[in-house]
């Protein structure tokens, strides 16, 4: 036994479940928390945002660029508010966030008191938020309650978890034995003859397809020896890029997967909500549908599949190859070339201005550069027509939608991956949510290039009042700043240009600088992108 206080326990019980660096501001509730950081040296590196939003967001681009825990540390009530959307955002990708809040003295909780940072049941907040929450009531739980979030975070399908602890538990000295780290239960099995039978199916199929998500991004190689085997095309929306590379003519993106639905008699899902097939493309009683998830709720949640099997990607997926006979399917390398092709000469002829900048980027982006996707017109056609190479490279917000959380997250991809080069896409809208944390990449050293697509509105708000509803426009239109005098205010680089030609010059340059540089591309209205990239029903429902 150790004599420590509860912030002490919690930040040793980080520091042994190899947390190495923490997003935090520090407040009154949180003061015993950051004097134990301050004592822990440099065993936990501390980055402290502007904002109490950049700070989850910090954590979720953290864990969605490395793959490890992203943890962050706030004070209670309107702090920790300040990281809900980060949080749902977290929830909705399958990212394995920690947050870490204060709260009020623990005598007083409940009580409506109305003291600082005070709010009706905070724990149930965190609750509805995330797969676990709890609170620490002694130092001697902080141990127990440590241990149990990382086995939460790693037990299943990944999703944020969270810690509160009281102000003068924090504080409060006392006798502490800190278990050993606890691990999280390996993974399901696969189960064997449901390997068998989803290998026969697969076997027997004319046109099988796999369609993945960001559950299959540690089973690239398996993912591929098994759709070469079946000649396959794998189809990924968000979740999925990068998986397979799309320099490979089987990996297809959704414009792509709907064309090929008509006529696909066994698809196999891996890690993926599979959301848009279901709700969008439509089922009927002539395509069989295999699913293979952690999450045993998912594999059932929209329809009821052929085969359903709870297990890890990885394991799932080489069981698979192995239980297929050693004869292949036929090379379709020239007829989904072709797709390839038609699919991309679609996207560029309907969305031209979007694909022109995105080319732009991808041109100077190496292969395994991460980019990070906020919410803009750009941004939107990116999910089809931006190509990613590598696994975890591609970050969007999956179903949250949360406008302006690009340049935050893009700052915790890099320190994340500090040996990557890292790229947020924003419109000047998204951006402006987080602009303050120039000065976090400026104080940390944080080097990234922001690229803010500016056409002074909240773009695809403006054309859907004007389209939708009779020109009647209001709250959309935006008064911008200068944005390169105001990132060289921050001391970052700061450069303007209107063209992809002038993008990909100034990214390449930004690449190569030392520092954060800032480019502003200024736009007009660009074309409508959901008339393309979301389309019709083509089979029945089952």
């Amino acid at each position: 036994m150790a004599r420590m206080t509860g912030g002490g326990a919690l930040v040793e019980m980080l520091c042994r479940h190899g947390v190495e660096v923490l997003f935090a501001l520090p407040g009154v509730q949180n003061d015993a928390l950051f004097v134990a950081l301050y004592d822990a040296g440099d065993k936990i590196r501390v980055i402290h945002p502007r904002h109490e939003q950049a700070a989850a967001y910090m954590a979720f681009g953290y864990a969605r660029a490395s793959g490890k825990v992203g943890a962050y540390a706030v004070v209670p009530g309107p702090g920790l508010l300040n990281t809900t959307a980060a949080l749902a955002t977290a929830y909705a990708t399958n990212a394995p966030v920690l947050c870490i809040s204060g709260q009020i003295p623990s005598n007083l909780i409940g009580r409506g008191f109305g003291l600082l940072h005070e709010v009706p049941d905070q724990l149930a907040i965190l609750k509805g938020l995330t797969k676990w929450a709890a609170r620490i009531s002694h130092p001697s739980e902080a141990g127990k309650l440590v241990n149990e979030a990382f086995v939460q975070l790693g037990d299943g399908r990944p999703r944020p978890v969270a810690l509160e602890m009281p102000l003068d538990i924090m504080a409060l000295e006392s006798e502490v034995a800190l278990p050993a780290v606890a691990a999280p239960p390996p993974p399901p099995a696969p189960d064997p003859e449901l390997i068998e039978e989803a290998a026969a199916l697969l076997a027997a199929a004319n046109q099988p397809m796999i369609y993945v998500g960001s559950g299959a991004a540690a089973a690239s190689a398996e993912l591929l020896a098994l759709a070469e085997r079946l000649e396959a095309p794998v189809v990924t929306y968000t979740g999925g890029k990068g998986i397979l590379s799309d320099r490979h003519y089987l990996a297809q993106n959704l414009l792509a997967g709907h064309a090929l639905w008509r006529t696909t008699d066994v698809v196999l899902a891996v890690g993926t909500r599979f959301n848009q097939p279901q709700t969008r493309w439509g089922l009927d009683g002539e395509i069989k549908v295999i699913r293979i998830d952690l999450d045993p709720i998912e594999i059932t949640r929209i329809a009821r599949p052929a085969i359903g099997i709870v297990a890890d990607a990885k394991a799932a997926l080489a069981a698979l190859s192995r239980a297929l006979p050693a004869n292949g399917h036929a090379s379709r390398r020239a007829e989904l070339d072709a797709l390839k092709a038609k699919t991309q000469a679609r996207l560029e002829d309907t969305l031209g201005p979007q694909c022109e900048y995105l080319a732009a980027i991808r041109a100077e982006l190496p292969d395994e550069g991460i980019y990070v996707e906020d919410l803009t017109q750009v941004g939107y056609v990116g999910r089809m027509a931006f190509p990613v190479y590598r696994p975890r490279t591609y970050i969007h917000s999956g179903y949250q939608g949360t406008l302006g959380f690009g340049f935050a997250t893009a700052l915790g991809a890099k320190v994340g991956r500090p040996d990557l080069p890292v790229v947020s896409v924003s419109g000047d809208g998204g951006f402006m949510y987080n602009v303050q944390e120039l000065s976090t990449a400026v104080k940390h050293a944080i080097d990234i290039v922001a690229i803010v697509f500016a056409d002074g509105a909240y773009g695809n708000v403006r054309r859907m009042q004007k389209e939708d509803y009779g020109n009647r426009l209001i709250g959309v239109d935006l008064h911008n700043p200068q944005f390169p005098k105001m990132a060289e205010s921050f001391g970052v680089a700061g450069v303007r240009t209107t063209t992809p030609d002038g993008l990909r010059r100034e990214l390449a340059a930004a690449l190569k600088r030392r520092g954060t540089t800032l480019i502003e591309v200024a736009v007009g209205e660009m074309p409508d992108p959901w008339k393309v990239m979301l389309p019709p029903r083509v089979r029945g429902v089952r």
